[in-house]
């Protein structure tokens, strides 16, 4: 399914988006009246920006992990980008839904560490790939301070 260009551009969109919906129930379902009640840092963006800025950032990741696989086919950066995808979506369920702030902050490192991962084998094989990714790392970083901010809040 994956050697068609088309179909594995298809798949890995849904793959990739499907972590965010999974994602949007969780949040949707258990954020209030919990979100609403810790401190908030001065640099929380309002909540209408989530959702503009996670769609880009996932398609850009789609295209990228897409590019990738048409010209050189790698089965494990395939699989490192699918595990990275769960555990970008582990995080609103850490975060949201088991009010987890800590686990929520050590779970946007290890989705940095697999960003940086992705990135450097981008780097070398497929450079448009690795800059299509930037948007993203530095919006993790952002999210990193922002939940690093809360937990000292909270």
């Amino acid at each position: 399914m994956f050697n068609n260009k088309y179909v594995s551009f298809i798949l890995i969109v849904l793959i990739t988006f499907s972590a965010s919906a999974i994602g949007g129930v969780v949040t949707s379902a258990f954020k209030e009246p919990w979100y609403s009640q810790i401190i908030q840092p001065s640099i929380s963006p309002p909540s209408w920006v989530f959702g503009p800025v996670w769609t880009t950032l996932y398609f850009l990741m789609s295209i990228a992990i897409w590019l990738h696989w048409i010209s050189i086919k790698q089965k494990k950066v395939l699989v490192i980008y699918f595990v990275h995808i769960l555990c970008n979506g582990m995080w609103s369920i850490i975060f949201f839904g088991f009010h987890q702030i800590f686990l929520a902050l050590l779970n946007l490192i290890i989705i940095l560490i697999f960003i940086i991962w992705l990135m450097s084998i981008y780097y070398k094989t497929h450079k448009l790939s690795f800059l299509l990714m930037t948007p993203y790392l530095l919006w993790s970083s952002y999210a990193l301070i922002l939940n690093g901010s809360i937990l000292y809040l909270n």
